[in-house]
């Protein structure tokens, strides 16, 4: 951690808190509600955390649900295949219900399209293969 730029300026280091903070609460809202992505928001958090507090970085990558998978893919390791079905399926449910109830035809073309490239982006990622004491 000591090759990274670690920033002194009191206000910086409160904003980079204060945006990594917001992104674990964005990122954990993105498990519940698929449209919104959680790994981008928790790669924040990490970038943000890594940068001002060595607490909060070691917090959230030695999160048991959160950490583990974070970890994973910073390492290129992958998602487990349970972890992609899940979203991409739940992504897809959220974003045909979405795609149907909004009366605007341009998110009715825009929605289905970022939702095929974000399944194909998740499907195109290594595949993780758990050990037996690894899996939840």
């Amino acid at each position: 951690m000591s090759a990274l730029m670690r920033f002194k300026n009191k206000a910086v280091k409160v904003l980079l808190l204060i945006v990594g903070w917001l992104s674990v609460v964005l990122g954990v809202i993105g498990i519940f509600l698929p449209v919104m992505p959680t790994t981008p928001f928790l790669l924040l958090a990490a970038a943000c955390f890594m940068r001002t507090s060595p607490k909060f970085y070691n917090w959230l990558v030695g999160h048991p649900k959160l950490g583990k998978y974070l970890v994973y893919y910073l390492e290129g390791k992958g998602i487990p295949l349970k972890a992609k079905i899940y979203t991409i399926a739940l992504m897809a449910i959220s974003m045909s219900v979405t795609t149907y109830i909004v009366p605007v035809t341009e998110i009715k073309i825009l929605l289905p399209l970022v939702g095929v490239l974000v399944a194909l982006y998740i499907a195109r990622q290594p595949t993780l293969v758990l050990s037996p004491e690894a899996k939840d």
